[in-house]
């Protein structure tokens, strides 16, 4: 991407929208270059500005009107006199929810109906991949052994997925496609949410999060999607763990945070707990001389739960409705609830 993406008549333009890559890991995660040749064309009366890091917003942020990014430092957002809205092309936004901002009257909406259903798909395939073993096929292959007799003689075995019990934290987007995925495999599931008044969809029952205790024990697969809270913040916990059948599996696609690694860790090795699917972590990248690597019993994906070729079509499509909405005085979709933090 090449300069700052400003066009000859930017001061004949009402609105600033400044578009910034917040990533440096990860391509998908960063707005391809059409975004902003589309969003000019589709609102002639904006100058989008396209900056490849958040070192350079230093200069356009004075002015700006829409921000779009997943991070947006205290310092900055004091020089952001006329910003309005913040758009998150992420789904978690505790990054964001800083005093200054929280106080403020911006607005800030997240992504979470985008990537909700792909990161869901993906839970699913960690779902299916843990009860058949799928790892450890794996890792047998690259030895070139035949491994069905060992494979049935290790714990835990492989299983059946229909019949299972999955708790699921966190009943958001992802929460509940997750849930409407796994009903049709034959899976209970259960629900835990902070306000379970909002009800269970289409989850078996819905409890809240004081709950969770309670239902661990007959858990055969814990899932983690809820945003990271000052609650939720290393939720799944040595006492937690503690709770789960030594056979059972936490997935996790929310965010690192919301795990106890130490803890986890520990329960692997001493056989406490089936196993894990993590697609997030404390440290990303992951550390080459981090545990999670080498355990047998655990599947790591490199964050890569909301990876789709059409990711960013579901971004514009949102970030086009919600400017429209902006414009028109109207509410907007997907918009947080600051003082919540989701």
């Amino acid at each position: 991407m090449t300069g700052t993406g400003k066009t000859p008549d930017t001061a004949a333009k009402t609105l600033k929208v400044v578009v910034v890559h917040t990533y440096r890991f990860f391509d998908l995660w960063s707005a391809p270059e059409w975004v902003r040749e589309r969003m000019e064309r589709d609102f002639p009366q904006a100058s989008v500005v396209q900056l490849e890091n958040l070192q350079q917003a230093s200069s356009e942020i004075t002015d700006t009107d829409v921000f779009v990014g997943s991070v947006l430092e205290p310092r900055l957002f004091a020089s952001a006199h006329r910003l309005k809205w913040i758009h998150s092309p992420a789904v978690g936004v505790h990054q964001l929810m800083f005093p200054e901002l929280v106080r403020s009257d911006v607005r800030v909406t997240n992504s979470r109906d985008v990537q909700g259903p792909i990161v869901a798909e993906h839970a699913i395939a960690c779902v299916l991949a843990l009860a058949k073993r799928i790892p450890q096929c794996v890792r047998y292959q690259a030895r070139a052994e035949w491994a069905q007799q060992t494979l049935w003689n290790e714990y835990p075995r492989p299983r059946e997925v229909a019949g299972s019990t999955v708790v699921v934290v966190g009943m958001g987007s992802i929460g509940r496609e997750f849930a409407a995925r796994a009903k049709a495999l034959g899976m209970k599931v259960l629900a835990v949410r902070e306000d379970p008044s909002k009800g269970a969809n289409v989850a078996d029952a819905v409890y809240g999060t004081d709950g969770l205790p309670g239902l661990l024990p007959e858990a055969d697969f814990v899932l983690l999607c809820t945003p990271v809270t000052p609650s939720t913040t290393r939720l799944m916990n040595r006492d937690m763990i503690e709770r789960m059948k030594s056979d059972a599996y936490v997935i996790n696609v929310g965010r690192g945070a919301l795990i106890d690694e130490a803890a986890i860790i520990e329960a692997l090795r001493e056989k406490r707990l089936g196993g894990v699917a993590l697609d997030v972590f404390d440290r990303e990248p992951l550390p080459p001389d981090s545990p999670f690597w080498s355990l047998e019993n655990v599947l790591v994906t490199p964050h890569t739960a909301a990876a789709s070729e059409r990711l960013w079509e579901g971004h514009y499509a949102l970030i086009k409705e919600n400017l429209t909405r902006f414009l028109d005085g109207r509410p907007l979709l997907n918009q947080v609830n600051k003082t919540l933090g989701y």
